[in-house]
């Protein structure tokens, strides 16, 4: 069975069946049916390799997949909504940024250490969502000692010598009290002067919760972090040492303080940040993170396509194509990288891959690499009615992103169905005339379309707009025509 960690992380897969997977990625993304089906079987997958044997478990590995299709159809989206279903850490990483070992540039295992700071993030957040209550709580407590410290205690005089005294005339017995040993001591705080503070701490915390204290400023005394160490940090390799020696040197050293004014909702940021620290057990959240990456990991390794050279062919100036996907070889199979918070082993981190792969294709990858990526799936390139169904149907489609831009200056625009065609008609004839960017022209044609509204929409104050076919055409029909406007424009 898997550990309690595990088990936390994959709880969520187990209503999520390939098919509610499917359902879920078709609420955000139009078509590509084969690749969301590749993607829910791998994603299911890891829930059942968490409950096979013990004896058989470790030896399965996760199916790999590259996607192969047009920029713009959908291929970083299918794998962004996967790991938000999954509540899985994920980082997404251009290929061509990678260099081959022993060049200046960044080195592939860079996408190890940038997958367990997202899974340090992600497990921070969920852990912050448990106890936010009660670090609230402390946090108000805080606040309350800041508006009104606590009365301090009378302090009494120290006795003064009595030969020097013993012409002065008599002191009072009430100035001071002195101790068995003739040490002065400090007055007990009257219950009166008690009961006054409550009262007003009471009423403080009555407006605290009302909001009517916002603004009022606090003295506090924060930490003072240590300086930036200077020398090795930009090189490359270097960074994650010079971290843990610098985190090192900080928690040698005293804590520094000093006082800080700030407005209450400035302190009440600043505290909450320092409780959830204090009450975070940290290295538990490192140790879950780390399992959580190794465990439910994603990586989307786009532009693949990038550094697959052609057999047999030229050289090019570039860094060795060829070179990079033998430093990703071991990544991708499984390999123990050492990062600022333990080592991270790969081996059931799951790598999707995309490319376009115009000028190369799949099987110009060495062969060991291919190997590493079972699963091969071609998306299709959009056509005008997918456009005009990513314009209406999805939860997050751009007309409702517009209608909400509007409705927030007070305005409200519509989108008629003859207009959203003509705009998908519009989208479609510039992909085929020139380079094919998929859906992105839709933001391209929907800005140039809705540019003059929105500039003028503040002092205009004009209401109930509506987008149909004729104010497309009107709008975009002069740049749709001009080859030289349409190349600069849309």
């Amino acid at each position: 069975m898997p550990s309690p960690r595990t088990a936390r992380a994959l709880a969520r897969l187990v209503d999520l069946t390939p098919r509610r997977i499917v359902a879920e990625l078709d609420r955000y993304i139009i078509g590509q049916s084969s690749a969301k089906k590749a993607v829910a079987i791998a994603l299911r997958n890891r829930w059942r390799r968490q409950h096979a044997p013990d004896t058989i478990r470790r030896e399965i590995s996760p199916n790999n997949i590259i996607l192969i299709g047009p920029t713009g159809c959908g291929k970083t989206e299918i794998a962004r909504r996967l790991s938000t279903l999954a509540a899985a850490p994920f980082v997404k990483v251009e290929a061509s940024k990678f260099t081959e070992v022993g060049y200046v540039g960044r080195d592939v295992e860079s996408m190890v250490r940038d997958l367990i700071e997202a899974a340090m993030d992600l497990v921070r957040s969920e852990r912050e969502a448990e106890i936010t209550s009660e670090a609230s709580e402390r946090v108000e407590e805080r606040l309350l000692d800041a508006l009104l410290p606590a009365p301090a205690p009378a302090v009494a005089p120290k006795p003064a010598d009595p030969a020097t005294t013993a012409d002065a005339p008599s002191a009072s017995p009430n100035i001071f009290l002195v101790g068995a040993s003739g040490a002065a001591t400090t007055a007990p705080i009257s219950d009166a002067e008690t009961d006054r503070h409550q009262r007003t701490r009471d009423k403080l915390r009555t407006l605290l919760r009302d909001g009517q204290l916002e603004q009022r400023t606090i003295d506090l005394d924060m930490p003072v972090s240590a300086p930036p160490m200077m020398g090795m940090v930009n090189q490359p390799g270097a960074q994650e040492g010079m971290e843990q020696f610098t985190q090192m040197l900080q928690d040698m050293l005293p804590k520094r303080t000093r006082k800080r004014t700030m407005t209450v909702a400035e302190a009440r940021r600043v505290l909450l940040s320092q409780e959830f620290d204090r009450m975070l057990d940290r290295d538990d959240v490192i140790a879950e993170a780390i399992e959580r990456t190794e465990q439910t990991g994603i990586i989307f390794l786009d532009e693949i396509d990038k550094i697959a050279g052609q057999r047999g062919g030229q050289a090019g100036p570039d860094v060795s194509r060829e070179g990079v996907q033998r430093d990703l070889l071991p990544i991708v199979e499984g390999s123990a990288v050492q990062t600022k918070y333990g080592t991270v082993k790969t081996d059931h981190v799951l790598f999707i891959a995309a490319g376009a792969f115009h000028v190369s294709k799949p099987s110009d990858l060495i062969p060991e690499l291919q190997g590493r990526f079972p699963i091969r799936v071609e998306l299709l390139p959009l056509t005008e009615a997918d456009f005009v169904r990513i314009m209406t149907e999805p939860e997050h489609a751009l007309t409702k992103q517009y209608a909400a831009l509007v409705a927030s200056e007070g305005s409200s625009l519509t989108f008629a169905a003859d207009g959203i065609a003509e705009l998908a008609r519009v989208a479609t004839v510039c992909n085929a005339r020139m380079e094919n960017i998929g859906a992105r022209r839709l933001h391209t044609v929907m800005t140039t379309l809705l540019e003059e509204l929105l500039y003028g929409l503040p002092e205009s104050g004009a209401e109930g707009l509506v987008v149909d076919a004729p104010m497309v055409r009107a709008r975009l029909e002069d740049v749709s025509q001009d080859e030289d406007l349409r190349r600069y424009i849309l």
